[in-house]
């Protein structure tokens, strides 16, 4: 059986007349940690959000453990092993940080509630600490922690990040990256979007690089973390 997990074949995505994704075709394999790189613009999210069919593909197809999802709606990808921390975090601001995580058990339902609270405050203690505060009163990185934490509790197959370092300060883009990369280690599948190339290359098993909405490059994290076009392009020439 392949260990295909997610797969894009000959993706297109378009806003209006517009292309923003032009013949993509990757794939994420079973316990994997892949990353796709690009600068600002290059369509890196629209991949992402594309998965949830928002934006809906224009042609070809995506495959969530060898079955089209292209077509199937946001709840039913969600209670089916794919959830995402999205781009700007976007937590409930209003809320509390428990009523934030149990809003992420939504498509699985409450049978684990309890016992997913407490391996998330194990994950994250700082939202341990945190746990009756609104998340507004929160500092960046501990939304960050929030935002990946609620997408853990409706325990996913397959973890989507989009730019979980952007805005946030390097010692907590640290924090945060570690845990990721504990998360891979307990088996997680995690696809990364992320503008932080160093940090998303040296976390990843493999990566891809975007360019105006096409596949350029692709190969191991290690491989792209020494090629001399991804390090003037991504690493500051470093």
């Amino acid at each position: 059986m392949s260990n295909v997990l997610l797969e894009f074949n000959a993706v297109d995505v378009f806003y209006g007349p517009i292309q923003a994704l032009q013949q993509i075709s990757i794939q994420v394999n079973q316990g994997e940690t892949v990353a796709l790189i690009g600068a600002n613009g290059a369509g890196k999210s629209t991949l992402l959000m594309s998965i949830f069919g928002q934006p809906r593909i224009a042609a070809g197809q995506i495959l969530f453990r060898g079955e089209d999802i292209s077509r199937k709606s946001t709840h039913f990808i969600a209670a089916n092993g794919i959830a995402q921390s999205p781009e700007g975090r976007r937590v409930f601001p209003d809320m509390t940080v428990e009523e934030n995580l149990l809003m992420g058990a939504i498509p699985i339902g409450s049978q684990h509630q309890a016992e997913d609270l407490q391996r998330m405050y194990g994950l994250f203690p700082r939202l341990l600490e945190r746990r009756q505060q609104r998340a507004m009163t929160l500092s960046g990185g501990e939304q960050q922690m929030l935002a990946i934490a609620r997408a853990l509790m409706s325990r996913p197959t397959l973890l989507l990040l989009d730019e979980p370092s952007l805005g946030l300060a390097p010692l907590i883009v640290k924090q945060i990256f570690q845990i990721l990369r504990d998360l891979a280690r307990e088996g997680m599948t995690i696809f990364l979007v992320e503008q932080n190339a160093h940090h998303a290359l040296k976390l990843s098993d493999r990566a891809y690089v975007m360019v105006n909405g096409q596949i350029r490059m692709s190969g191991t994290g290690a491989e792209l973390l020494l090629n001399q076009d991804v390090r003037k392009a991504y690493l500051g020439g470093i």
